[in-house]
């Protein structure tokens, strides 16, 4: 914590003469700050950074490794990003986006490590098998066809498809043990995908910066006020341990700050945020860490939503890795709370209804009835119901080998749609002053995967004049920046293979030595 920059940059901000704290004052220490930070500091390395975070340390929120699922979004798995037309056959084109948006930012992780700001890639990311599973005939014929619409594109090359149950026993043991044999199944695999801990690469990413005096951080510090100055903004906010307050003034400041990202850019006044609302949903997920069962289940196997079931319930058995320790884990289960944050308050959702969201709040909640019956019915299931999900998966799991763990939040944007009125959105959402001089990220999956795309995306909204200029060192970083990969498979196959050789994800096994005895205790 860094207390002596705070009461120096209260004592030098001059804002009306033009004089700032900071060029760029980050709020919220995630993984989407860091990027941001990381990003800047390549372009423009003489800028003074700062982050301010509300914890006593970064990533404890959405970015925390037990918080999301640790998938690395390439949409090898994620059958919500292919959804089924309604003449049977698959739409892929949001797939190939979200992938393409992942290879950008490995891109970013390679050049890092390359150049010794990420000195151990295997601290963060490893590889992992990504799977599709799906049963009943009507999903295996799905199944088929979007194996067909994605299999020909070279950023999905190498995807196998199965219908075998001996096959698929090979892939992933537990999925076949105990289940009939006369069921019809069918998996996709492609043995890309990577398991990825975004709280140590949020940490790594920030204590690289600040060891270099490229950045400052100040945490325990919750923001309350962001005020126009001219030509910036005056942040101010207090030290939760009751030592002091921070004020600070920027050129630009990023609201990283997850859910409570809403109500921070509400305060600032902005024209930007009004219509604009959000729906939090909190999970759970069931974890083991027992050393026989993440012996047979190396991989991270996405099935189908049930029928009235958002996009972010897919339900998925993964393999994880955090600390060096791996287990797995099933879910996820929703449930609902009014934070914000995991550590937020609950009166967050209630502070964050204004005049001009009122409306298009009540028309989402009017809408989307199945979705509230699928919440009750969600909260209400019994320990029992809940194993039967995992049980569709794994039909010989045993809930005594099982934890319950709670994820992070999430806040659904709800904008308001000229024609449409309100409209509960999945996915993240870019709010951004039209001056450029503040912006904020809302929404969730697959959010900390894309980072690097979105960051670049706020990076040429807010700083148009200065963008053209930075692009020789983004393409440094990212040999591939302004070509579609997809449209160019000698390049995908370069960047791919390049991107995986350097942050170890070429290897065979998945976990490796992390598997050996005395590696993964059984949980408790």
């Amino acid at each position: 914590m860094n207390r002596t920059a705070t009461k120096k940059a209260t004592q030098r901000g001059d804002a009306a003469a033009g004089q700032f704290d900071y060029d760029v004052l980050l709020v919220g220490g995630g993984i989407m700050s860091a990027t941001m930070a990381t990003l800047l500091n390549q372009v423009e390395p003489a800028w003074k950074v700062g982050i301010v975070e509300r914890l006593d340390d970064l990533a404890q929120e959405s970015s925390g490794p037990w918080n999301n699922a640790g998938t690395g979004h390439a949409a090898l798995c994620e059958l919500n990003y292919t959804p089924q037309r309604p003449d049977g056959s698959v739409d892929v084109t949001k797939a190939i986006s979200i992938n393409e948006q992942f290879q950008l930012t490995r891109q970013v992780w390679a050049f890092l490590v390359e150049n010794g700001q990420l000195p151990d890639p295997s601290s963060f990311v490893h590889p992992a098998p990504h799977l599709s599973f799906v049963w009943g005939a009507e999903n295996v014929t799905y199944l088929r066809n979007r194996y067909d619409g994605l299999r020909e594109n070279p950023l999905f090359a190498g995807m196998e498809f199965t219908e075998d149950p001996e096959v698929l026993a090979d892939w992933a043991p537990l999925l076949m043990a105990g289940r009939d044999r006369t069921e019809p199944v069918a998996a996709t695999r492609s043995l890309g995908g990577t398991d990825v801990d975004f709280g140590s690469l949020t940490r790594q990413l920030i204590a690289g910066l600040r060891d270099r005096g490229a950045l400052e951080l100040e945490v325990g510090v919750e923001v309350r006020r962001l005020t126009r100055v001219d030509g910036g903004w005056r942040v101010r906010g207090k030290n939760l341990d009751g030592s002091g307050h921070f004020d600070a003034t920027a050129r630009f400041v990023f609201v990283g700050a997850g859910g409570q990202a809403l109500t921070l850019l509400q305060r600032s006044g902005i024209q930007e945020i009004r219509g604009f609302g959000g729906f939090p949903v909190s999970g759970e997920f069931w974890r083991t860490t027992n050393p026989e069962l993440v012996a047979r289940h190396q991989a991270k196997v996405y099935g189908k939503a049930a029928v009235g079931a958002p996009p972010m319930s897919v339900p998925h058995l993964d393999t994880r890795v955090v600390d060096g320790r791996p287990s797995l884990m099933f879910g996820p289960y929703a449930g609902f709370s009014p934070r914000f944050l995991k550590n937020g308050s609950l009166f967050d959702l209630l502070r964050s209804v204004r005049l001009h969201n009122l409306v298009p709040m009540l028309q989402v909640g009017v809408r989307n009835l199945s979705l509230v019956v699928y919440l009750v019915q969600q909260l209400l299931a019994s320990k029992k119901t809940q194993l039967a999900e995992l049980q569709a998966f794994y039909p010989d799991a045993d809930a005594k080998d099982w934890e319950k763990i709670t994820a992070g939040q999430r806040v659904q944007v709800i904008k308001r749609v000229p024609g449409k009125g309100g409209v509960l959105q999945f996915g993240t959402e870019v709010i951004a002053a039209s001056d450029g001089s503040i912006a904020g990220l809302l929404g969730a999956s697959p959010g900390a995967s894309t980072a690097v795309p979105i960051m670049l995306d706020v990076m040429a909204r807010c700083f148009p004049d200065r963008f053209e200029d930075w692009r020789p060192a983004l393409e440094k970083m990212i040999p591939s920046y302004g070509t579609e990969l997809s449209a160019d498979p000698a390049l995908a196959a370069e960047v791919l293979g390049r991107t995986a050789r350097v942050l170890g994800l070429d290897d065979t096994p998945v976990l490796g030595s992390l598997t050996g005895p005395g590696a993964a205790p059984a949980a408790s």
